[in-house]
């Protein structure tokens, strides 16, 4: 944080961040105390030492994520780099990483694919991955690691159709996602680029086939039309497939984890929408606030000088929008420390707010809708392995997730 920075006489610094989640929905105690204090817009202090600020309140998380002056991409001078992996060098940049305009070319290309139409026209698909991976693991029972076993490859075959990805290298993309995303808090920044490589490598050869030997993804329809008007450069198609593959990845499996544990833990939400399915989508969106595992994937630079909250943010701070604490507003959420299958307030930030709200959304409510309802239908006394005291978060990053369910029915 510049000297320059205002910040009112005797505000107390906030914890250090990322602060750990040890629990899938629990509000951890760093946040309960970031609310507590009652300032929109906060000070913080990263792994490095650096300070930027963090934002609690949902009213300003709003004004902020729409505000032009704040930057996504990570080399911004200020940018809130929260482990050492993320200071790596990287010879790419995702579209989540790019600013209007060169950032809605890139998204209006990919807006077709993931339209509510389209999205509902994979429910065939989507409920076929999930019966097959649940009949693997019922013949195999009566226990399963849900993580390993069905929210990491339900979503990776989605995401491998989407990106004509073969079935032989459906593995390969699991463990290279799994690295990126649940270990990438504890790799160092050579094993990070190492693992980038690999992963850019091979969708780099992909990219090549599909632009002279197309099928019928959404990875052949971006090759094809490359190949066609040159609107992508052959690099921007590699690192869009990057993103796509890892990031509708991640968050969708990480919520489906979550999303099993908090209903297994609130009984009585569960048994309302096993008895009513329509609730189904109501409570998708419930988890979706409620578990909030996009954590810290919201953070941006500031381009000019911000005066919000109360306070004023320089050019070249950070900003940090923990999903998690802005979604647990009690200005916008009732009683928001409550899990409520019934709840109506549509107005959760899990996907995001402006020009990067999530694209892919529609599909990630898809499978969440359709994983969810199949397996609590056809394993109604599915509980827990183990105390819930012994299940384990990755370690802090861009997006919370369980490293392992043990379950049994």
């Amino acid at each position: 944080m510049s000297e320059s920075t205002t910040v009112p006489e005797g505000t107390p610094a906030s914890p250090a961040f990322p602060v750990p989640r040890t629990c899938p929905f629990a509000l951890p105690q760093g946040y309960a105390d970031l609310r507590e204090q009652g300032d929109a817009i906060q000070r913080t202090t990263l792994f490095d030492g650096t300070e930027a600020w963090v934002v609690t309140a949902h009213a300003e998380a709003r004004k902020l994520l729409a505000d032009g002056r704040l930057s996504s991409d990570k080399l911004h001078a200020g940018f809130p780099a929260i482990s050492p992996a993320e200071k790596a060098h990287r010879p790419f940049r995702t579209i989540t990483e790019l600013d209007p305009p060169e950032h809605d070319v890139h998204r209006r290309m990919l807006l077709p694919a993931f339209t509510a139409r389209r999205t509902q026209d994979m429910r065939p698909l989507v409920q076929r991955i999930v019966d097959e991976h649940l009949d693997a693991i019922t013949a195999k029972g009566p226990t399963a690691d849900l993580v390993a076993e069905f929210a990491v490859p339900v979503q990776s075959a989605v995401i491998c159709h989407l990106l004509d990805v073969p079935q032989e290298d459906q593995e390969f993309f699991q463990e290279k996602t799994r690295q990126i995303t649940q270990e990438r808090g504890t790799l160092g920044p050579e094993e990070i680029q190492q693992v980038l490589r690999e992963t850019w490598g091979f969708l780099d050869q992909r990219v090549k086939k599909l632009e002279s030997d197309p099928e019928n993804g959404l990875l052949s329809v971006l090759a094809a039309e490359r190949a066609n008007t040159g609107a992508l450069e052959h690099h921007d198609l590699v690192a869009m497939a990057l993103v796509l593959l890892v990031a509708a990845q991640e968050t969708t499996s990480s919520t489906l984890g979550s999303g099993i544990v908090t209903l297994l833990r609130h009984p009585e939400q569960l048994a309302r929408v096993t008895a009513d399915p329509e609730l189904w989508p109501n409570a998708v969106e419930e988890l979706l606030r409620y578990t909030s595992v996009a954590d810290m994937g919201t953070r941006r630079a500031a381009k000019e000088d911000i005066e919000i909250g109360g306070v004023v943010i320089r050019a070249g701070e950070g900003v940090i929008i923990p999903n998690l604490l802005v979604n647990r507003d009690p200005k916008v959420f009732e009683n928001p420390d409550v899990f409520d299958v019934g709840r109506t307030t549509r107005t959760h930030l899990a996907f995001g707010h402006g020009v990067h709200n999530c694209i892919g959304q529609n599909m990630s409510r898809v499978v969440l809708e359709i994983a969810f309802r199949t397996l609590f239908e056809r394993l109604p006394n599915l509980r827990l392995a183990v105390p819930a005291e012994e299940l384990k978060m990755s370690p802090p990053g861009g997006v919370q997730t369980l490293t392992a369910l043990p379950v049994t029915w």
